[in-house]
């Protein structure tokens, strides 16, 4: 997962609503303890979390896993032995959550016994292929819309769920810009795990009527291009006068991310007076 743009919160809300519609686990006061299991092997998608279930304190260990392991009931094992001996007292809770397009073949026990020893171990496995996109549409929810990527679309058109996901999500949130960022921030990093982050922006970019700016990528792309900006509109300044480096790397801004004059002057700290008088003298 992409820290520096995804933030807890985020990582937080995509635990508790995989936990509630998939896990069926309702959970409550999470707090992430990755930090604390230094030799775990996490990827950014999986998340181990100190929270309450069911009131009882306990640890949730979530994997998701587009392709099968042949080794992976070891590898969750290890996993149960590094949480377990940071918290030796609290009780473990172990999923994986199969999302690959083929069929699962991955085995979720060990049984091994010999002589003197014996190793018994399980974890539970939720297959998406079981989980039809259906269901978790039909919720109509922005939780379950935005969970319903990770589902089998059953043949379905990828673009066309997707599409239906992207305008649900925009008509349920109504005039709440911030909570419509925040879910799509949820499905960009959840189609991530099924290759359909290139499919989901081809949708963004086709749903004219969307309002694109709302769209967390875009609004990170801008802050990146104003960033950049900024910088050319200093070395422009210093080779040709500071003011009309800056005017000019306004305009450049304007073009590039569709701002308005207004937004262009307040981003890049320049006088909108003088910037509409350049527009003027230079159209």
């Amino acid at each position: 997962m992409k820290k520096d743009i995804i933030s807890k919160e985020i990582i937080q809300a995509i635990t508790e609503d995989i936990a509630l519609y998939l896990l069926k686990l309702p959970i409550t006061d999470c707090e992430f303890v990755q930090q604390e299991l230094h030799r775990i092997e996490l990827r950014d998608a999986d998340t181990v979390v100190r929270c309450k279930i069911k009131d009882q304190e306990s640890l949730l260990h979530i994997e998701i896993q587009n392709d099968n392991q042949p080794q992976m009931q070891y590898r969750m094992l290890r996993y149960r032995m590094d949480i377990q001996m940071t918290y030796p007292k609290l009780p473990i809770h172990q999923y994986l959550i199969y999302i690959g397009k083929a069929k699962l073949r991955m085995k979720n026990q060990i049984n091994q016994h010999t002589e003197d020893t014996k190793l018994e171990y399980h974890y539970k496995i939720i297959d998406m292929h079981d989980i039809d996109c259906e269901t978790l549409l039909n919720l109509d929810t922005p939780d379950a819309l935005v969970l319903s990527i990770l589902c089998d679309f059953k043949g379905r058109d990828e673009r066309e769920v997707l599409s239906y996901i992207v305008q649900r999500l925009n008509h349920l949130t109504g005039e709440d810009e911030a909570g419509l960022g925040r879910y799509m921030l949820m499905l960009e990093k959840l189609s991530e795990n099924r290759h359909l982050e290139q499919t989901l922006k081809e949708v963004e970019n086709m749903l004219r009527d969307f309002p694109i700016e709302k769209f967390p990528s875009y609004m990170i792309g801008v802050e990146r291009g104003i960033e950049k900006g900024r910088q050319e509109g200093r070395q422009e300044g210093r080779q040709e006068g500071r003011q009309e480096g800056q005017y000019k790397t306004a305009v450049k801004a304007m073009k590039n991310w569709n701002l308005t004059v207004e937004q262009a002057a307040e981003q890049l700290d320049v006088p909108l007076e003088g910037l509409k008088a350049y527009i003027m003298q230079n159209s």
